[in-house]
């Protein structure tokens, strides 16, 4: 069998785990295969997809190119096309189809780390990452709600109103992050706030922290922000975004080559991409 060859485009890419866990992806399926990243700015995204992309077996998409990239494909999975975003396609048989793994990633994290989406369900932050923790929860027929500051509030409405009209029985609604009160079964950290450099900040007070049943942060660097420390020092159940990184990751080598790897394979991965980090 041929040696494959897949990527992750980006702009500007600089650093980025994506070659250093899909490699060890591949090594632990024993395919194969070379994984680099390459630089693409927008405006020459078009010529590239005919001159490089096409000739991939397979690639990864980071920003800006997550939507940009649709027009340029044949085919498009159902999900990729619910959300207007892809960040995997599988060039097969001169075809190349999108997809979105972001999704599976946060439920298969979520699972992994045994908390379960039940009782009162709030996302910090009304992004990029947590339109995809949103739609996911809706799909599941959960209710849940948006903590954001004052200046999302216009974004955070906007977005609700955009899952109903998706998803119409979403029992979905959005609150201000410095007025949480309550208790909270489970909190969804999908803000960058404690991301590396600025590892001693938390999104939401201590207080608000200690009456939250399970936490789980969508940052992976470092590999527990304050807010996951602070949960745990409570006796909550918390984990950090890097497993949710592999499993999306895990998904792409599904789609690319049918790999399965199991929850012991993932958090040994978690581990050992942690310990890279820690190198640049």
């Amino acid at each position: 069998m041929s040696k494959k060859h897949y990527a992750v485009i980006g702009h500007p890419i600089g650093h980025t785990m994506s070659p250093f866990i899909h490699k060890k992806l591949f090594d632990l399926a024993g395919i194969d295969a070379d994984y680099t990243k390459l630089d693409i700015a927008p405006e020459a995204l078009a010529a590239e997809y005919g001159s490089t992309l096409r000739g991939l077996d397979g690639y990864n998409i980071t920003i800006p190119h997550k939507q940009q990239i649709i027009p340029l494909l044949d085919e498009l999975d159902d999900k990729a096309r619910m959300y207007g975003s892809v960040n995997t396609v599988a060039n097969d048989e001169g075809r190349a189809k999108g997809y979105t793994t972001d999704p599976v990633g946060f439920i298969k994290a979520i699972e992994a780390a045994g908390i379960a989406l039940e009782g009162r369900i709030m996302i910090l932050g009304c992004g990029g990452v947590a339109r995809t923790m949103a739609y996911e929860i809706a799909l599941r027929g959960k209710p849940f709600e948006f903590a954001v500051h004052r200046r999302s509030v216009g974004r955070a409405g906007l977005l609700c109103l955009d899952i109903t009209r998706k998803i119409p029985d979403a029992q979905v609604s959005f609150g201000l992050m410095d007025q949480i009160i309550g208790n909270v079964d489970v909190l969804i950290n999908a803000t960058p706030v404690g991301m590396y450099p600025n590892v001693d900040e938390q999104p939401i007070h201590n207080c608000a922290i200690g009456r939250c049943a399970a936490v789980y942060d969508a940052i992976y660097n470092p590999l527990e922000t304050a807010l996951v420390k602070r949960a745990k020092a409570n006796g909550s159940k918390a984990e950090g975004g890097m497993s949710m990184l592999v499993w999306q990751a895990v998904a792409a080598h599904e789609i690319w080559d049918g790999s399965t790897y199991d929850k012991q394979d993932v958090d040994r991965l978690c581990l050992e991409a942690a310990e890279e980090m820690k190198r640049f």
